[in-house]
């Protein structure tokens, strides 16, 4: 090789050697912020004054004081659980937010991806947002009318195809999880739902999560209402229900024209 071919080649070298030094910039570091989630696509499921947009049975639901009121009292006590039901149906992807208040006695919940029960009025079966007066139970998940138990409070679970709900992890002590809930007070649920993950937050703090991989048992989406419970005679209200798709607020909200039967 004659030096004037040699030297294109030492160029090409050198050019290719000192691109592939270029070093990129690196991004700049963000840390979490504040959440503006509020004010982003929050579409309410309550008017607060009527229970248009709702079903349920008038013995036991009422609207008062801005608030559903699901009531059970010495002369109408319930032989199953009965619900009040949106009239809206809630996509595979979703976050719900609502306040509750329920008495000491009281047995309640807030279920999501739902299905009527074949043959019965005003009963759901699905995953629920659990809720009890003693706060024994409040924060689990707990599938009514289905596979039951799916994660206490304080635990991170998972579901394999056809399997129990194996624990895989915590977000912390039940007991120490059940200090942030306020008896006899308003409290306020988060949930956070996004393909089999089911994220239940409480006044601001995670209380369980399933991580749901049983495509085929899971309920891919439907209905919404909230319980009142077989049990002693109790008391529970709901408030400020409102409703999102969280990869898309500009999505209009399902809903229909209420009754009360």
């Amino acid at each position: 090789m004659t030096p004037m071919k040699a030297l294109p080649l030492l160029l090409i070298a050198y050019l290719t050697l000192g691109a592939a030094e270029v070093i990129p910039p690196t991004p700049k570091q963000t840390m979490p912020v504040p959440s503006a989630e509020d004010a982003l696509g929050w579409k309410p499921m309550f008017d607060g004054k009527t229970l248009k947009g709702w079903t349920g049975d008038p013995k036991y639901w009422r609207c008062e004081g801005g608030a559903i009121v699901g009531e059970i009292t010495p002369e109408t006590i319930v032989k199953r659980n009965t619900f009040i039901i949106w009239n809206g149906t809630l996509p595979g992807d979703f976050e719900l937010k609502a306040e509750y208040r329920i008495s000491e006695r009281g047995n309640s919940g807030i279920n999501y991806h739902s299905a009527d029960v074949a043959g019965l009025t005003f009963a759901l079966t699905g995953p629920q947002a659990d809720i009890d007066g003693q706060n024994k139970y409040t924060g689990q998940n707990y599938e009514e009318r289905g596979r039951t138990f799916n994660a206490l409070r304080g635990q991170i679970t998972r579901i394999r195809p056809g399997q129990k709900a194996e624990v895989v992890g915590s977000v912390g002590d039940p007991k120490e999880l059940a200090a942030f809930i306020r008896n006899g007070d308003w409290n306020e649920y988060h949930l956070i739902v996004s393909g089999g993950t089911q994220v239940h937050i409480l006044n601001g703090h995670v209380m369980s999560v399933v991580i749901d991989d049983d495509v085929a048992a899971r309920h891919p989406e439907g209905k919404l209402g909230v319980q009142v419970h077989v049990g002693p005679p109790m008391k529970v209200e709901y408030r400020n229900l409102r409703f999102r798709h969280p990869l898309s607020s500009d999505k209009p909200l399902p809903s229909g024209e209420g009754r009360m039967r």
